[in-house]
């Protein structure tokens, strides 16, 4: 198949671009030709090619760019793409409108935040130019199905994926980012990754805050900060709750995995727009304990206590005795860890995505009488 991987974010520190790209290049190994459309970028550029994808650069500055749109109807016209994928709301607006002459035989959107659709959004998902809209969740299929009016059978599930190998606990160490910040190894480190406020960092802080006042040698590393404004927002919000000397803000890093190999459990407190988090779903990879709020599709991941603790969202007091709970049951968080771990690379894995969408590209074409 002829594929073309549209996206308008063009930088590695966001969960659609890693998706986007696992995507490409997980469709490349099976020997499908693949375009990767995005904003221009050395990086991302060097990546595609190193995986076999070709790249364009356009710049995507608005919805209605003209630049980009008779980028993609060019390339359209040349490449005659099998399938287009569109991973954002501005490349799904734009990729709409340069192929409207020059259509592609599968036009394939993907949605991966649970905020429902307006008025002002909802024509572009409805229109019979979509074949069909991808969510990373159950939970945000009804989320589509309902704001948007959308026929149920025009959504399918497709669950983000890890790449297990690269989340192999066997192959990080636990001290070696604990020795880079300055954290010691007998310290129980709770983390969370990402800090706009949907995220609910300033409630994890509040119930890290319960579990500090009667538990020693804690600590809470809160990652991805992209500003020195948002460091300092961390640091003065620990500090008015009395906890400054433990907790840790670290900034945007790329080595993840390394970065989650040094906590003891993974937190996410999100309280609104969350899919599934991608980065519980890497740490169950690395066996680590993980706590997530039951807000998007998070629950179709921690989806029984064997495997993580499930807790209200905006629950200070269940979510500190989740906290609680991991720290003074070590054995049994090191066993949820382990069934974690299985869980992810069962349902969640890089392999389960890409099979997946193989499969929905071929029923699309399939249907239209297209060989792919």
């Amino acid at each position: 198949m002829r594929v073309f991987q549209i996206l308008e974010k063009n930088r590695f520190d966001t969960g659609s671009v890693h998706q986007m790209f696992q995507a490409a290049a997980g469709l490349c190994e099976r020997g499908h030709e693949v375009t990767i459309v995005s904003r221009f970028d050395d990086t991302l550029e060097t990546r595609a090619k190193e995986a076999g994808a070709g790249f364009v650069g356009l710049p995507f500055a608005s919805d209605l760019d003209l630049e980009t749109i008779r980028g993609i109807s060019r390339l359209a016209r040349e490449k005659r793409p099998d399938v287009i994928h569109v991973h954002k709301g501005r490349a799904h607006t734009l990729a709409l409108l340069a192929t409207w002459m020059n259509r592609a035989g599968a036009f394939v959107v993907n949605r991966g935040v649970s905020f429902p659709l307006t008025r002002w959004n909802r024509p572009k998902y409805r229109t019979a130019r979509v074949d069909r809209i991808v969510t990373v969740c159950e939970q945000i299929r009804g989320v589509i199905v309902e704001s948007g009016h959308v026929p149920r059978e025009k959504v399918e599930v497709v669950y983000a994926g890890t790449d297990v190998e690269s989340f192999d606990p066997a192959h990080w160490s636990r001290i070696d980012f604990r020795a880079e910040r300055g954290v010691g190894d007998d310290e129980f480190v709770y983390m969370q990754v990402g800090i706009r406020d949907w995220k609910g960092w300033r409630e994890l802080v509040e119930s890290f805050a319960d579990v500090a006042s009667c538990r020693d040698r804690v600590r809470l590393v809160l990652v991805a900060y992209k500003s020195e404004q948002e460091r300092r927002a961390i640091e003065e919000y620990a500090s008015s709750r009395g906890v400054a000397a433990s907790v840790t803000a670290v900034e945007y890093r790329a080595d993840m995995a390394r970065v989650l190999a040094s906590a003891d459990c993974v937190v996410d407190a999100s309280w609104g727009g969350t899919g599934i988090t991608g980065t519980v779903r890497e740490a169950m990879a690395l066996a680590k304990p993980v706590i997530a709020t039951d807000c998007g599709g998070n629950r179709e991941l921690v989806a029984m206590p064997e495997v993580g603790w499930l807790v209200p969202a905006r629950d200070r007091a269940a979510l500190s005795a989740a906290m609680l709970a991991v720290i003074d049951d070590r054995d049994a968080a090191i066993a949820t860890g382990r069934a974690a771990r299985r869980r992810v690379i069962d349902r969640f894995s890089k392999t389960v995505r890409i099979d997946r969408l193989e499969r929905l590209y071929r029923e699309i074409l399939a249907g239209k009488g297209i060989t792919g």
